[in-house]
């Protein structure tokens, strides 16, 4: 697979991820691949899905597309405990990354798999027990980052903890800002508010040295989140956060669209696995896609994924956080 240039992107992309799948894929792949003249595309499923995008490109761009050959994907309803077996197109797109043939893997398929996958083929950080996944919502004031949305269900006050040091790692990292405000998502701002999870986590939040000068400013609302100037971060549990996340969506998809539309990525990152990883919605349309194909070179070439791993050890060695 090509891509040597200092700005190239090889991006392995799981063909059968997502309910549209592979013509939502395909249109995803074609539209990133014009928009970004140094990315390289690693395409994992059916050959024949292909060959109306290598009918759209010139001759001069059909060498920044390889297509590898994988007939099966790990739906919606499936187990994703089915992404631990080889020859499905999740499984191989992670496996790309792992034998350094791609930079990075993109998914619009089953969340479970996606993660399963990456844990599997790629090993976790040493300092994450569930990896994390992490979305930029687009706010009034300015994107937010809120994590986790999706990639654990547990709710424990010490995981809270571990996504405050990784949210701020990500914002100042991925992002570039500087001193990243975050915030613990609960129903109100006062001390003690919240579900035992969250009382817990609060004092928790507040003793943490967090990446990049990074402080926490306390308890936030729902609203927060979509207004944007509290917090840089949002810190919640996998649960909450997915939900959160989609209500938003539909919120804005009522409201004629986000503020500030497309600044922000259609994706989340997968963070605490061993490469760079990201999974759009199941329902991801081809614009979706690309935002996340686009995410994941932008990661690789800031080696986000690197750096955050180096800032988390450090802080998690010096204050014995345990997720």
């Amino acid at each position: 697979m090509g891509g040597e240039g200092p700005g190239a992107a090889r991006i392995a992309v799981d063909l059968l991820g997502g309910d549209n799948a592979p013509a939502v894929v395909v249109d995803g792949a074609l539209q990133a691949l014009r928009a970004d003249p140094d990315l390289h595309l690693l395409l994992v499923g059916p050959p024949e899905a292909t060959h109306g995008l290598f009918a759209m490109l010139g001759v001069a761009e059909r060498h920044r597309v390889t297509v590898r050959p994988v007939q099966h994907g790990i739906r919606m309803a499936d187990d994703p405990r089915g992404a631990a077996r080889p020859g499905n197109t999740v499984r191989a797109a992670v496996a790309a990354v792992g034998s350094g043939e791609a930079d990075a893997f993109v998914s619009a398929g089953s969340t479970g798999a996606s993660v399963t996958a990456a844990a599997l083929e790629l090993g976790r950080w040493p300092q994450v027990r569930h990896p994390a996944l992490v979305a930029t919502v687009p706010a009034v004031d300015g994107p937010v980052v809120l994590l986790d949305v999706g990639g654990s269900m547990e709710p424990r006050p010490a995981a809270l903890a571990h996504h405050a040091l990784l949210g701020s790692a990500f914002a100042a990292v991925g992002h570039g800002v500087a001193g990243p405000r975050v915030g613990l998502l609960s129903v109100g701002t006062e001390t003690g508010k919240g579900d035992p999870a969250r009382r817990a986590a609060d004092p928790l939040l507040s003793a943490l040295t967090l990446p990049r000068d990074g402080r926490y400013v306390g308890l936030v609302e729902g609203y927060d989140v979509c207004v944007g100037g509290r917090a840089d971060v949002v810190v919640t549990d996998g649960f909450t956060g997915n939900v959160l996340l989609k209500a938003i969506e539909g919120a804005y998809a009522m409201a004629g669209g986000p503020p500030a539309y497309g600044s922000a990525p259609r994706a989340a990152a997968l963070l605490g696995v061993g490469g760079t990883a990201v999974v759009c919605h199941g329902a991801a349309t081809a614009a979706d896609v690309a935002s996340g194909i686009a995410l994941a070179a932008h990661l690789h070439r800031r080696r986000a994924v690197p750096v955050i791993s180096g800032l988390l050890a450090e802080l998690i060695g010096s204050q014995e956080v345990t997720a």
